[in-house]
């Protein structure tokens, strides 16, 4: 199966599988990636969950935009992991399936549509520390 980051899954706990999709975006010696507000206070890939019925690419596309105000071309997949956490947003213990794609960052079109959402310019071997998730530093390390 899948390479797993993060904390082990609890045997007193029940996870739904939730499928995300996330993108490492170059731009020269920097990495676009999102600081996520709220509750949460940390820096991120881009991305987020797959709703149901839509294409992974197209989801892909609308996270990075909603995220970030970019637009992206070129996606290409880099891999898979799975971690199990708890989602406080969601009132949700998820095993989340985080594909990881590389793509190439076209220009931003407006400002992050979604609240608690900014774009952050980071040079990429700062972004490989800071990144809060565990398997999303391994990918960003390893591209």
């Amino acid at each position: 199966m899948n390479r797993r980051f993060g904390e082990a899954p609890r045997s007193d706990q029940t996870y739904r599988i939730r499928p995300g999709i996330y993108a490492i975006l170059p731009l020269g010696d920097d990495l676009l990636l999102t600081f996520q507000g709220g509750m949460h206070q940390e820096l991120q890939l881009p991305g987020g969950g797959i709703d149901p019925g839509e294409h992974p690419i197209a989801a892909l596309h609308r996270e990075v935009y909603e995220e970030t105000g970019w637009r992206i071309a070129a996606p290409r997949r880099l891999g898979v992991y799975r971690r199990f956490t708890f989602m406080p947003e969601y009132d949700l213990w998820a095993e989340k399936i985080c594909h990881i794609y590389l793509a190439r960052p076209l220009r931003q079109i407006a400002p992050a549509p979604e609240p608690d959402h900014m774009p952050v310019l980071l040079p990429r071997h700062i972004a490989a520390d800071r990144i809060a998730s565990v398997g999303d530093r391994h990918f960003v390390r390893n591209f």
